[in-house]
């Protein structure tokens, strides 16, 4: 049901137009506060059960170089060169990792309370990374390779994907040692991967051809390698996977820009995916660029950057590929590792904005990069100890069901409003409020008793969370299923500044939600 016409008041008269009526669900703004009916509340999407994802890098997997962690004093806010086009000069900015140790409990405990979810292992190493099918983790890699995945390495992941219920998304190597003699891509490695996953008792779910074809360079193709090189490969990738995985979903482009070569790339493939694949990073952190000051990553103008880039992809996707799903299978705070406050309560504003923004839009799949790995990582990635954007994953994965509602507010500064029916009890109503104005509190009316759920931190670029002004500590993981909120009463609801709340409605009687 919508009603007819809606008069938006004064306080959003700039964002409406003055005076404007609009045809929007059954709200009104008021001078004090928005008014939402949540039994009235249209479907507008609906999304994967395994909609929130998360990435583990190739690299993470083998060891090997990775981006270093950020130091007290280190010196990475000079003006540098930017290392997606010059990484092979640019050493300095990696470190040497140990493998990622999958069988940890306390790591498998965490990524099993985001389940279910997709785990993606990729990246810009699995370019160049060779399967080697043996035990041996002293052999070196072929000419023509970067490094080396042995099988037990690969085990080990299909071992994890298994226990924590996320199977997997990968892409293969496409360095010139995959190549024949005329520079044809050969599928022997990925052959032998989908081999032994099977073998282990795994599955791939769904793989890009190869990760990020926009940035050729530092992703470890041959010299010159442009889109006619990507069509010829990509035709002998697609009819390779339809006869030896036919089940598998096959994602591309896999780019993440928005220039004429992502759009020539999407119609290269457009014909082969069954679902559109890309990535998202708002800017380069401070290690491949000049530093961006952390005052605006709460900004209207930051957060709206995901939009855009979905915007552009849809776009292609409707001429080209209409119908088909659209993923996003890598995003996160900034490229090149995220900058200094990805792993504070700062990050965790465009973390929950996001994956508001896109399920509305439709996108069924958002895959944080990465689970724990680097500055911008859900988990600490020495101690496993939860971040702030763990947190605020963990709640919208105990309340934001798969049915996504339109709440008809308006973004605004200070008022960002996403509704879906609920995970918990499908017949509830929840809503994800978002507050990042650092001033003013704002006010929404709801007729309806509800249970309030608030995340905050002490100072912006905090590490340490709170719940209800409870802070959250990686013992009380296993106590949020169960957990009770904050009774509200019908009436006015405010939202303080710099906070973010989710709000469920039991009983809101929206037909939608059953």
């Amino acid at each position: 049901m919508l009603c007819s016409f809606i008069r938006i008041g004064t306080h959003l008269q700039a964002l409406a137009g003055a005076g404007a009526l609009l045809a929007l669900p059954c709200h009104f703004a008021t001078a004090d506060g928005v008014t939402l009916v949540p039994a009235e509340l249209p479907a507008v999407a609906t999304i994967d059960r395994r909609f929130q994802s998360f990435n583990i890098e190739m690299v993470e997997v083998t060891g090997g170089p990775f981006w270093k962690p950020y130091l007290v004093g280190d010196d990475l806010t000079k003006p540098r060169k930017n290392t997606r086009s010059t990484a092979a000069n640019q050493f300095d900015l990696f470190s040497n990792r140990p493998p990622i140790d999958l069988a940890n409990p306390q790591l498998r405990k965490f990524a099993s309370a985001l389940s279910p979810a997709y785990l993606r292992v990729s990246g810009t190493w699995a370019n160049s990374t060779f399967f080697s099918g043996s035990d041996d983790a002293t052999s070196s890699p072929p000419a023509g390779y970067k490094g080396v995945l042995t099988a037990h390495r690969w085990r080990n992941v299909v071992d994890f994907s298994r226990a924590i219920n996320a199977p997997i998304v990968t892409s293969f190597p496409i360095s010139p040692g995959t190549r024949d003699s005329n520079g044809v891509w050969k599928p022997d490695s990925a052959q032998r991967m989908l081999v032994a996953t099977r073998a282990a008792g795994g599955q791939i779910a769904a793989a890009e051809f190869m990760n990020e074809p926009d940035l050729p360079e530092i992703g470890g193709a041959p010299a010159g390698y442009g889109s006619a090189a990507f069509a010829r490969d990509f035709a002998v990738f697609h009819a390779f996977m339809k006869q030896a995985a036919p089940e598998m979903t096959v994602l591309g482009p896999g780019t993440g820009g928005r220039t004429p070569l992502d759009a020539e790339l999407f119609q290269t493939s457009a014909s082969g995916i069954d679902a559109v694949s890309y990535h998202f990073y708002g800017a380069l952190s401070e290690r491949c660029a000049t530093l961006h000051g952390a005052d605006a990553a709460i900004s209207e103008e930051w957060l709206s950057r995901t939009g855009q880039t979905f915007a552009f992809y849809r776009v292609l996707r409707d001429s080209a590929a209409p119908g088909k799903p659209i993923w996003l299978t890598e995003t996160a705070e900034a490229a090149c590792g995220g900058n200094r406050w990805s792993s504070t309560f700062l990050d965790t504003f465009r973390y929950l904005d996001q994956l508001g923004r896109l399920a509305r839009a439709g996108v069924q799949i958002v895959m944080h990069n990465t689970l724990a790995g680097s500055d911008y990582g859900l988990l600490d990635e020495v101690t496993f100890v939860p971040r702030p954007n763990y947190w605020a994953a963990l709640l919208w994965r105990q309340f934001m069901g798969s049915v996504v509602l339109d709440p008809g507010v308006p973004i605004q500064q200070g008022l960002h409003v996403y509704a879906h029916c609920g995970r918990r009890n499908p017949r509830d109503v929840v809503l994800l409020v978002i507050n990042n104005d650092l001033q003013n509190a704002r006010e929404l009316i709801l007729p309806n008793r509800s249970e309030r759920f608030t995340l905050a931190a002490a100072t912006l670029q905090d590490t340490t969370v709170s719940l209800n002004s409870t802070a959250l500590r990686p013992e009380m993981v296993d106590q949020l299923p169960g957990l009770a909120g904050i009774p509200a009463s019908p009436g006015s609801m405010r939202f303080a500044p710099a906070t973010m709340t989710f709000v469920v409605i039991s009983g809101a009687g929206n037909r939608n939600c059953h």
